[in-house]
């Protein structure tokens, strides 16, 4: 099965989308936007930039946890993975973004 989007809103009426690997498992969570259309465009970037490594920033957290970021072409951070406890776990979860990011299916949450 494959991957997908799914586009929601927040208690506070901003949006967000997730991507999600074709179990369901959550990949990569973009940031709040403030208004629908600027989060449609980080789904399309996300779409845009996945498949390109040079475009994944491999971070260690404080913890000493692994995860990255996904960047767009102006180095904006598209959106950020979970913590993973390994290097090879964390790169495991970028080539499932670059399989499924590119997706086009998009699961629309906002109007529940």
């Amino acid at each position: 099965m494959a991957g997908y989007f799914e586009l929601s809103k927040s208690k506070d009426e901003q949006y967000r989308f997730v991507l999600k690997a074709g179990n369901g498992e959550t990949i990569l969570n973009s940031e709040l936007y403030t208004t629908r259309a600027a989060a449609e465009n980080g789904i399309a970037s996300v779409q845009t930039n996945s498949p390109l490594a040079e475009r994944y920033d491999k971070k260690t957290a404080t913890n000493g946890k692994e995860y990255f970021n996904l960047k767009a072409g102006n180095h904006q951070i598209i959106g950020t993975s979970q913590l993973y406890a390994s290097a090879a776990a964390r790169d495991a979860g970028i080539e499932s973004v670059q399989k499924n990011g590119p997706v086009g299916t998009i699961k629309d949450l906002t109007s529940s």
